[in-house]
């Protein structure tokens, strides 16, 4: 089977196509033929070494995937032959809250990922995936789609009425624009690019914010809400972002930081408005199997449709990681075996 693999270094310059063996299931495990894989901003942090510069090479990266069970190992009975599944991001994050021992079993590192033709799972670490998704689809939920989900319904609980921010038009942005509006909520959409705010209001958004036009978008998000603030900011800038974010919310509000595009430190934090505004900053880190599962239920209920810039050919995966790295894109990047 052919995989890409990351070795001899960092950066997409040592990615490279390799042929292995096709694994074969262990106990409780399943063999999954992949059908599509989607990309995350994390996974170029992978290839970079920007989250583990002591990363164990070599490593098959990208977390994300879908693919068909064609074996089961000993003892697997949770799913059958020719069923559709997808891996969770956290193995080993089943139900509840997360532990410090969950962060080592997350998919395309620490663990293999599933840029790679043939892949060997738990069975307690996979989900069936809506039917009515293609496989391109279906393959940008584990991450994306959880973490909007875990972001807007788990922990934000936002509600009819609420005034919600997303940052951007990535795959976690319009996820969390189109579950934001299934919960009946105004959203607001914050983009470099006109076009791209013009899209986001086709998938439902009610305002778009262009920051390069606008720098002081959050007196811009305090304008269209009468001086109240948003009850919820989905941010994914991290340094260059958050005190803006904290000076539009309203008092009460939550801010769920969900992304370090600019930087993981942030200099010159001013907590006055974080104290006013009562801030309730809250980290997401994906989300747990039961999420993902509680999360298809409601996209099969609504029969919604992520939204995806680009689909390539699994030869050119490279391409694919570097459009991703390119950053000009609108939802999702997939790629298709």
């Amino acid at each position: 089977m052919k995989a890409f693999v990351l070795q001899g270094g960092f950066g997409l310059d040592h990615i490279v196509e390799t042929n292995r063996e096709i694994p074969s299931p262990g106990r409780g495990e399943v063999l999954i033929r992949m059908k599509a894989v989607s990309l995350n901003s994390r996974d170029i942090g992978v290839i970079d070494g920007f989250y583990n510069p002591d990363l164990n090479t070599p490593l098959i990266p990208v977390s994300d995937g879908v693919g068909e069970v064609i074996a089961l190992g000993e003892g697997a009975t949770k799913f059958q032959l020719g069923e559709r599944v997808s891996g969770i991001f956290t193995q080993s994050w089943k139900t509840g809250e997360a532990t410090q021992q969950n962060w080592v079993t997350t998919l395309g590192s620490p663990l293999d990922g599933l840029l790679v033709e043939y892949a060997v799972l738990p069975e307690e670490g996979l989900v069936r995936v809506p039917g009515y998704l293609s496989d391109a689809e279906a393959a940008t939920l584990p991450c994306a789609g959880v973490t909007a989900w875990h972001a807007i319904v788990e922990e934000g609980k936002v509600k009819a009425g609420d005034t919600v921010v997303v940052q951007g038009t990535g795959g976690v942005s319009l996820f969390a624009l189109q579950f934001a509006k299934l919960q009946g909520a105004k959203v607001i959409v914050t983009s470099s690019s006109d076009g791209k705010l013009e899209r986001a209001k086709a998938l439902g958004a009610d305002f778009g914010i262009n920051y390069k036009k606008n720098v002081n978008w959050d007196q811009a998000v305090l304008d269209y809400t009468d001086g109240r603030g948003a009850d919820h900011i989905v941010d994914l800038g991290g340094s260059a972002t958050l005190n803006r974010s904290l000076s539009a919310l309203k008092v009460g509000g939550q801010i769920s930081i969900v992304g370090l595009l600019s930087g993981s430190s942030v200099e010159g934090l001013n907590l006055i408005p974080a104290i006013l505004r009562k801030a309730r900053l809250q980290a997401i880190n994906v989300g747990s199997r039961t999420m993902f599962e509680h999360m298809n239920a409601a996209l099969q209920h609504h029969r919604l449709h992520p939204a995806i810039d680009r689909v390539f050919p699994f030869p050119q995966a490279v391409e694919a990681l570097q459009h991703l790295a390119h950053g000009s894109y609108f939802g999702k990047i997939c790629i298709t075996f």
